[in-house]
């Protein structure tokens, strides 16, 4: 007997697909057109987009941003001119001390040879009354240099105070400009930056912070040190001539 063949029936049944199985080109349509809606509402009801689409928001916010800039070079100024008061001062402190060493040095040097030389005691006795005049001329010239470096610390400190005032101004205007940037149309357009309440609140923590003869001391201790010098070498001098 001959074997039958065993005949096997597969049976294929097609599900349509609905909904987002639809097939890829129509599931990217539906996504794609989705995002773009969401992005559309977004960016409509962020604040940036209420400052671009509102002419009087949108100066408000370039005119303070160019006051940041604004301020900002000129606290880079007054950096340089502090910079610049700083090194003027220690470079004629230098020379106040070069010259003071070099003036006693000298008075070493003439009595020194005066009192080798001298053949009587008189001699000496009459360069010793003459002391005054050199030391005269060294407090002279003590007292131009002394000047002269207490006007670069005057400038320094000068530079410093306006120095402290922009920066209060520019954090003044950083709160405002954050604030604009935050509510978007909603921000009040009348609002400015409070400059004078910033400067007074410094004011009142650089008051507060320090005594004021002691802060004056503090601000003038160069001067005063110098002028001290000033006098130890006036009475060295005299010293040094009649010892």
């Amino acid at each position: 007997m001959e074997e039958q063949p065993i005949k096997n029936d597969v049976h294929i049944v097609e599900i349509p697909a609905t909904g987002d199985r639809a097939g890829p080109e129509g599931g990217n349509a539906e996504a794609t057109a989705f995002l773009d809606k969401k992005a559309a509402e977004s960016s409509g009801s962020h604040p940036l987009g209420e400052i671009a689409g509102s002419a009087g928001h949108l100066l408000l916010l370039k005119l303070w941003q160019r006051e940041e800039s604004r301020l900002g070079r000129r606290a880079c100024a007054l950096e340089a001119l502090m910079d610049a008061a700083r090194r003027d001062a220690f470079y004629l402190c230098a020379a106040f001390l070069a010259f003071h060493g070099l003036s006693l040095a000298l008075l070493f040097a003439a009595s020194v040879s005066a009192s080798a030389a001298a053949a009587s005691p008189l001699s000496e006795r009459a360069c010793c009354r003459r002391w005054w005049v050199p030391s005269s001329l060294s407090l002279a010239a003590s007292l131009a240099l002394a000047a002269a470096v207490q006007l670069r610390v005057c400038a320094y400190w000068r530079s410093s105070r306006g120095l402290r005032r922009e920066r209060g101004d520019a954090r003044a205007l950083a709160r405002c400009v954050q604030e604009l940037r935050m509510k978007g149309a909603a921000f009040d357009l009348s609002k400015e930056p409070q400059y004078g309440v910033t400067r007074a609140k410094c004011a009142s923590v650089e008051g507060a912070g320090a005594w004021r003869p002691l802060r004056w001391c503090y601000q003038n201790i160069v001067a005063a040190c110098l002028l001290a010098v000033a006098a130890a070498t006036m009475c060295s001098g005299k010293f040094i001539l009649c010892a």
